[in-house]
């Protein structure tokens, strides 16, 4: 077991305690991180904050609630839906498939979904990964019939829809366009080169491994969440429960349920090789295609900003944010059930509380 691991597993179960310099945040820094907090405290939608430093959760807490509607705390168990942060999960599913054996980053998408049109004959898995591959946004031609209440779009209902659109937005490898069409389809090619499920591919390889055991990716009918937090958005002067969309039910994209205690136990594992490798872990951390922000590159589900690895997710009733800084073994993690605002510029202020010496902000 990895030693940030090892802190990890053992500062969230309370059965053991590091030494005092390991455990002691900045002077004040809960209540400063409160006051920064404010916003979501009471009986609104809250959020669930997580500060690890060499491991250690230097900040484990909750704001606000997770149900409005009986008045359930957030919790740093509670599981919120990451929306794009899902996208590092689906990334690590194609590495680890690449490092199997069982597919290659080179591979053409055609290779394990040969009804794509045309269009995407030149596209590879590699540049649908830093989104270089110009496919066209699902969410613009899906069909018009899917509703919440009756019919939620999946990742195979994603690939029938660009079936039927040979075109893309530029040629593969010629620009960036951020691609929620791109990671469904990963999904699928997981789903195909693994022979599982990809919810059964992600439970198995990634999330048991890791203690994950609250984390999942949701299929409603099939799988539960626990502790789970239900989205809300700000309408005509109160809360209105927002919590699924006609879109929510795509996997590859954006469809995992995760908390800060089970997303600390993540956080660990990209340290060391118990599931990527060193290869792995460089291409994912590394900016592969400059994006539409001018200090922002893109990785494999990672956007990298000077030093930060971060991703952000953003959906109905929901808006996340995962911030690391690698060298300082430094984690900022902000999970909420609300649909605004956005928390990543929240999480930089938070990253300055526990290192007030040594500025963080990226931008």
């Amino acid at each position: 077991m990895g030693v940030f691991v090892l802190a990890v597993s053992m500062a969230l179960s309370g059965c053991a305690s590091a030494p005092p310099s390991a455990q002691a945040p900045a002077a004040g820094g809960e209540a400063r991180v409160d006051a920064l907090m404010a916003d979501y405290q009471g009986k609104v939608p809250g959020a669930s904050v997580l500060v690890l430093r060499d491991g250690q959760p230097l900040l484990r807490k909750g704001y606000g609630l997770a149900v409005l509607e009986t008045g359930e705390a957030a919790m740093p168990r509670t599981n919120y839906r990451l929306a794009s942060v899902t996208k590092q999960f689906t990334a690590a599913a194609v590495l680890l498939l690449a490092q199997d054996g069982k597919l290659s980053l080179d591979d053409p998408i055609k290779r394990w979904l040969p009804s794509l049109p045309k269009s995407a004959d030149a596209i590879t898995i590699r540049q649908i990964l830093s989104h270089m591959s110009g496919l066209i946004d699902y969410e613009d031609v899906m069909a018009s019939s899917f509703d919440a209440d009756q019919r939620q779009m999946h990742d195979l209902d994603v690939l029938r829809a660009l079936e039927g659109h040979d075109r893309g937005y530029f040629a593969p490898g010629q620009g960036y366009r951020y691609s929620n069409s791109g990671y469904a389809l990963l999904a699928l090619t997981v789903q195909r080169a693994s022979g599982r499920p990809f919810a059964s591919f992600l439970r198995e390889r990634i999330f048991q491994p890791l203690g994950m055991h609250d984390t999942v990716a949701y299929e409603r009918g099939v799988s539960q969440v626990a502790h789970r937090a239900f989205g809300y958005s700000y309408e005509n002067g109160r809360w209105l429960r927002t919590d699924q969309s006609s879109t929510s039910a795509v996997l590859g994209d954006g469809g995992i349920y995760s908390s800060i205690d089970d997303l600390a136990k993540w956080d660990a594992a990209l340290y060391d090789d118990r599931l990527l490798n060193d290869a792995s872990r460089e291409a994912a951390f590394t900016a592969h295609t400059a994006t539409d922000l001018a200090d922002v590159g893109y990785g494999y589900g990672w956007r990298i900003t000077g030093e930060t690895l971060w991703h952000s997710g953003e959906t109905m009733g929901f808006r996340n944010v995962i911030v690391r800084w690698p060298r300082r073994h430094l984690t900022v993690v902000m999970l909420t059930n609300r649909n605004d605002p956005e928390p990543y510029r929240k999480a930089l202020e938070i990253a300055e509380v526990y290192l007030p010496s040594s500025p963080v902000r990226e931008r």
